[in-house]
Formats: structure tokens, C-alpha cells, sequence
């Protein structure tokens, strides 16, 4: 359900662009899968001389909140956000990775209560807090049925992990049905690997956004974005703007996507 962004704060002059830009994209040029590694959260927080990074995760999620909306105005089908991943599990500190999880519980919360947005959480969910994991699924069950906008989000998540765990998967899948292990061998396919990926069932991301100026994967969706679009805004996380986010679109709308022909 596509609903109308404020740009309030904003002079007339950026206003008037916003809208210029909006209305010069055409509906078949909109990616319908944009994936967002939002980034710079904690050098946000620095630059600001706040002493924690919580206040840079916390307008970073923010930022993803309205970046969905964004997305929900031009026409995109699905969106996945790059919130936690395997190893900011293993390396970041307690304190910060605490208080990155309730960040994250609340951010589910509210976007289960949007209407008609879908959300569903991809990642191992075995690996996070018993609450984060709980309001994540909470999250997935209430939005399961609705039809709109679709928002992965990514927690606990490692793109290598993933595809092992699609392989894992269809060879459990396999031993069951009582096959070989050279029968498997035989008839595995790149399009089977990708049913069994946690975002099986879903279009590949047409173009994955990265913030604060990093241009690197980071292990996120390494599968799905073998023949994705990269953009790569220098704003950090919390500064992105609607501009940025319509500069991307754009840019993607022009390019020639071959496909390897």
C-alpha cells in the first residue's frame, strides 16, 4: 500500500526536486527486490560526540523505517535490510551488541504493525537472545498473511552460513526421500540451491544499496546478488535521504542489465 512521505524540514527547492524525480520514474524501470546494507551507523554517533553508538543504531533504524516507505511510494516488492549479522555476534562488544538487539526487537515490532507489510525475518534465529527471537517471530507470524510491501530482515544472518544451510537442507531433504548421495550429486542445480536459501520463493535483489561510502558485500545475500545492480551512497546510515534513495533508482533505471549476453 503505497502512502505519501513528508519531507518536512526541507526547503521548496528540495521539495520540488524530490517530486521532479518521482515523477520521471517509470513503473517498469522500479527494481522490485532493493537490498540495504545500511552503514556508518557508529561513526554517526562519533562525529555527533554521543558516547555510545546505541544513538547512531537507533536513527539508523529509524532511517530504515522511512527508507521502507520510500520504497513502498515508488513501487518495490521487496526490500531486505541488513540489520545484524553472524559476525557482529561473534565480534562486537556486549554492551553494544545488547543494546543493538533491542533496537532491532523494536524496529520488528513496528513494522509488523504497518499495514499490509509483510515481515519476515532471515537469518539464524537460533543464534539471537530468546527475546529478539521471540518478538521476530511474533513479527512473522501477525504480517504472515499480508500482501504489500515485503520486508526481509536480516538477523543472525551470514551469506556463506546460508548457503550452507540450503545445502544442508537439500541433502536432508534427499536422505529422506530415501536417494543417493550420487543420485544428488547428479541432479543438483543452482535453481534447487536457491529454493532452499532462506529467501527461497523470492526474486533475487535487482540492486543492493550500501551506505557511508563502503563498497564491499560484507557476507550479505552473496547467493541471491550474483547478478544484482551496487550502489553506493557516501551519506551515512543515519543521513541517508529520499534524494539519495531516488538518485539510486534512477541510476539503476539506466543501466543495461545483460545478464552475461
Amino acid at each position: 500500500m503505497a502512502r505519501t512521505r513528508s519531507n518536512e524540514g526541507r526547503g521548496p527547492l528540495y521539495r520540488l526536486y524530490i517530486n521532479r524525480l518521482r515523477r520521471r520514474l517509470e513503473p517498469g524501470s522500479v527494481p522490485r527486490h532493493v537490498a540495504m546494507m545500511i552503514d556508518g551507523n557508529r561513526r554517526w554517533a562519533k562525529q555527533l560526540g554521543f558516547d555510545s553508538a546505541a544513538h547512531g543504531h537507533r536513527a539508523g533504524a529509524a532511517k530504515m523505517h522511512e527508507f521502507l516507505g520510500w520504497c513502498d511510494d515508488v513501487g518495490v516488492k521487496v526490500v531486505s535490510l541488513y540489520l545484524l549479522s553472524t559476525d557482529n555476534l561473534r565480534k562486537r562488544d556486549s554492551r553494544e551488541l545488547a543494546d543493538l538487539v533491542e533496537i532491532i526487537a523494536e524496529l520488528a515490532h513496528e513494522l509488523s504493525l504497518e499495514p499490509d507489510w509483510r515481515v519476515q525475518p532471515v537469518g539464524r534465529l537460533d543464534l539471537l537472545p530468546a527475546e529478539l527471537t521471540r518478538v521476530l517471530a511474533e513479527a512473522d507470524e501477525r504480517t504472515r498473511d499480508q500482501t504489500g510491501l515485503h520486508v526481509n530482515l536480516a538477523v543472525g544472518y551470514g551469506g556463506r552460513g546460508e548457503i550452507v544451510d540450503a545445502v544442508r537442507s537439500i541433502i536432508a531433504q534427499h536422505d529422506e526421500e530415501g536417494g543417493s548421495l550420487e543420485e544428488l550429486a547428479a541432479s543438483l542445480t543452482p535453481e534447487q540451491i536457491g529454493e532452499h536459501l532462506y529467501t527461497g520463493g523470492q526474486p533475487d535483489p535487482d540492486l543492493v544499496i550500501r551506505t557511508s561510502g563502503e563498497q564491499r558485500l560484507s557476507d550479505f545475500l552473496l547467493w541471491q546478488s550474483a547478478h544484482s545492480e551496487f550502489y553506493f551512497v557516501e551519506a551515512l546510515g543515519p543521513d541517508l535521504r529520499e534524494v539519495d534513495f531516488l538518485r539510486a533508482i534512477r541510476d539503476y533505471s539506466s543501466r543495461d542489465r545483460r545478464y552475461g549476453s
